[in-house]
């Protein structure tokens, strides 16, 4: 007779637990300005006369761009903070003035770099093309003498400006919301000519969206020479008053067209002629009028880019503003740049980019693949990051990389609806509202109506965009 051996039992029926993420990085800003830097970059400056300066440049860097993370404190306190050294309010002063913007700009050239990967961050592609915006703002800068003898205030029917204004020029990479390149004007520069200098650092086979003030043929033929560079493609909006020749009529309603560039100043000769396609859908909403959307493109075929597809992707380019809200309402809280002077501003903003890119990267890696990282709140990572790096900060050092992995992530709930569950899910889930409760059969979150739940609970079209509209069911959560 066979017997059995004790030691053997029957596989347990429950299903396993899911794996909780874990953070697989640097637990403290140092570590995490390493990560994003590089552990042995060291800014070049000229030699100067005098004895070498006790904080060195590196540090500065540092410390600026953590002080522009933080909701409240001096740079000077935050410099302390960081290294355990005092260095006072008028040194930093001193340090800034004299600090050469080339520091900042091959920063910034080194750390901004794409982020997102196929595999992990699916909504940052269309069709193995990586989507990147273009777009601009402004930072107001408070009223000294020195800013006033500088620059000089805009001008409308009403007036002047209150403040004045710092154009900033970023590209960004949508999806993950991570700046690849930032053009700062210091010295007045225009959003139109900050973005020429930003062309030049569009990524590898990209596909680059833009508004009505890049849909031009002086700045199309510039972004025609920086995507032909690399690999990449455009899709910019156009202005209605625009025209061009027709060639072909495509099958799926676009057009080919040629476009000519004419010459500054003389519109009567032609430099050159550009062969692109013309998108043109109506877009609106019940109760409105319809407009038309004119897209430009550089994507020529029909079959691997189709029209409709295009003119929806293009909605994603409102990811950009959003960005431009993360930055300045919620990253600082401030009306006003903190900064006396437009070289001290400039900093500031080089620092707000840099603290974008490093908090992007935080994000992508708290969604660990299994959520979109834009399902992260950007506000409640920046409380969570701060919180992490005044505890665990000083202990990096001690920590070692078993117990730093040990170290739980509590994501955000994906929203579910009826076409994300499973045959099996679906029949099990019924047979529990069968057995339960009349009073527990609402399908109402806490915080809603029953009423209400039926008109939030939408599942989001298959690809991740949508025109002007969210699904708000679950609120995105990340504690530690």
């Amino acid at each position: 007779m066979r017997t059995h051996s004790p030691s053997r039992t029957r596989p347990s029926r429950r299903r396993p637990r899911p794996k909780v993420p874990t953070l697989e990085g640097p637990t403290g800003f140092l570590g995490a300005w390493a990560d994003l830097v590089g552990p042995d970059w060291i800014p070049t400056l000229p030699r100067r006369r005098g004895r070498k300066p006790r904080v060195p440049v590196n540090q500065l860097l540092q410390a600026l761009t953590f002080h522009v993370m933080q909701g409240a404190g001096t740079l000077a306190e935050h410099f302390y903070e960081l290294f355990e050294e005092p260095l006072a309010n008028s040194s930093w002063s001193d340090r800034r003035v004299r600090l050469p913007w080339e520091v900042f700009a091959d920063l910034m050239r080194r750390a901004l770099r794409p982020v997102a990967t196929r595999r992990r961050q699916p909504d940052a592609f269309w069709r193995g093309w990586r989507l990147t915006a273009l777009d601009g703002t402004q930072y107001s800068v408070t009223n000294t003498p020195q800013i006033l003898a500088t620059t000089t205030k805009a001008k409308s029917r009403r007036g002047r400006a209150a403040f004045a204004k710092i154009s900033v020029n970023v590209l960004l990479e949508l999806g993950v919301h991570n700046p690849l390149a930032a053009g700062i004007g210091r010295e007045g520069e225009s959003e139109w000519e900050l973005a020429r200098r930003v062309l030049p650092q569009l990524p590898r086979r990209a596909l680059l969206l833009g508004d009505r003030l890049y849909g031009v043929p002086a700045f199309i033929i510039h972004a025609c020479a920086a995507c032909q560079r690399v690999g990449s493609h455009f899709l910019f909006r156009i202005p209605r008053h625009l025209t061009a020749q027709v060639i072909k009529r495509l099958p799926d309603g676009s057009r080919r067209i040629r476009v000519a560039v004419r010459e500054k100043g003389r519109p009567s000769r032609i430099q050159q002629w550009l062969a692109l396609r013309e998108i043109r859908v109506h877009v609106g909403r019940r109760g409105f009028r319809p407009q038309e959307l004119r897209l430009w493109t550089s994507l020529l075929s029909q079959r691997t880019a189709p029209a409709l597809e295009l003119a929806q992707l293009y909605a994603a380019r409102w990811e950009h503003e959003l960005y431009f809200r993360e930055a300045k309402r919620v990253l600082r809280q401030t009306d006003v740049l903190q900064s006396h002077t437009v070289v001290t501003a400039a900093q500031e903003i080089a620092a707000i980019v840099l603290a974008t890119a490093l908090l992007a990267r935080v994000r992508a890696r708290a969604a660990a693949g299994q959520v979109p990282a834009l399902r992260v709140k950007f506000g409640v990572v920046l409380a969570v990051v701060r919180s992490m790096w005044f505890f665990l900060g000083p202990c990096e050092d001690l920590l070692t990389e078993r117990r730093r992995g040990a170290i739980p992530v509590v994501l955000p709930r994906p929203v579910r609806g009826p076409a994300d569950r499973t045959a099996e899910g679906s029949d099990r889930a019924a047979r529990r509202r069968a057995h339960a409760p009349l009073r527990h059969r609402q399908t109402a979150l806490p915080h809603q109506s029953p009423c209400r739940a039926s008109a939030r609970q939408k599942v989001a079209p298959a690809h991740g965009h949508t025109l002007g509209r969210r699904t708000d069911a679950v609120q995105d959560r990340l504690t530690t």
